[in-house]
């Protein structure tokens, strides 16, 4: 074993029992284990467009037993904002519920709906407390929020396991984000609608998909834009299915 091999295996081995703890060279090993995990998941996507946000989420089926439409991946924070996840589950419903209460705890001292940007900035604070004490973990999972409002628009925020928040366009995580971004790249998604993007959204998880090394894959898709019918953060399970035979 080269020295260089030896040196990282004791910084490893001495520096990564605390996520309050940091190596010499400035790294929180707790923090990059977390990363990790999310690096290992299913892919989420999430994409910016002129009249809302479009999710879209590559859930592996690992059993035939389960039954459709379990353990989804995208969930509904408040009427005007939708979360899609990758990383552990367990923890992502956690920030799910946390992000819910923030939502209803800002309407019910304000009287309106919450800003994107304070919810994500929130629930950033809440994700980083977890890195800082040496008796608690860091949540193993990092999350898209997208919300539409008529006063804002579309936004889109992400944040990580360090809780880091960045606004984007669009933005992927999971196993394949970097095939993912660059498909993302490509799209002019500045001039289009929901409905225009929400294929698209379908045909990059299918082209981001490893036919050889996962197993089969439930499309989850979901949008939160423009109008009644598309501000509930629920996309109808038959244009799905639709989409998914065009794309075959």
């Amino acid at each position: 074993m080269s020295t260089i091999n030896l040196i990282t295996s004791y910084f490893i081995k001495h520096y990564d029992l605390s996520a309050s703890t940091f190596s010499p060279d400035g790294r929180v090993f707790q923090v990059e284990y977390a990363m990790k995990a999310v690096e290992n998941s299913s892919t989420a996507i999430g994409i910016r467009c002129k009249d809302g946000i479009v999710f879209g989420v590559e859930k592996l089926v690992l059993s035939k037993l389960y039954e459709d439409g379990s353990n989804k991946r995208i969930f509904n924070i408040d009427r005007h904002v939708g979360m899609a996840v990758a990383g552990l589950l367990a923890d992502a419903r956690s920030l799910a519920e946390v992000a819910r209460e923030e939502a209803s705890n800002f309407r019910s001292n304000y009287g309106h709906d919450i800003p994107l940007k304070h919810l994500s900035d929130r629930v950033a604070m809440y994700v980083h407390a977890y890195t800082l004490y040496s008796a608690v973990r860091p949540f193993g999972c990092s999350f898209i929020l997208g919300s539409y409002d008529k006063d804002d628009g579309p936004q889109l925020y992400m944040v990580d396991p360090s809780g880091i928040s960045y606004g984007y366009w669009g933005c992927a995580i999971g196993k394949a984000k970097q095939a993912a971004k660059t498909e993302i790249e490509k799209l002019q998604m500045k001039e289009m609608t929901c409905r225009e993007l929400v294929k698209e959204v379908a045909k990059i998880i299918y082209i981001v998909h490893d036919e050889v090394k996962d197993k089969a894959f439930e499309l989850e898709l979901s949008w939160v834009g423009e109008g009644k019918n598309q501000s509930n953060c629920c996309y109808p399970r038959p244009v799905q299915e639709e989409n998914s035979l065009r794309l075959e």
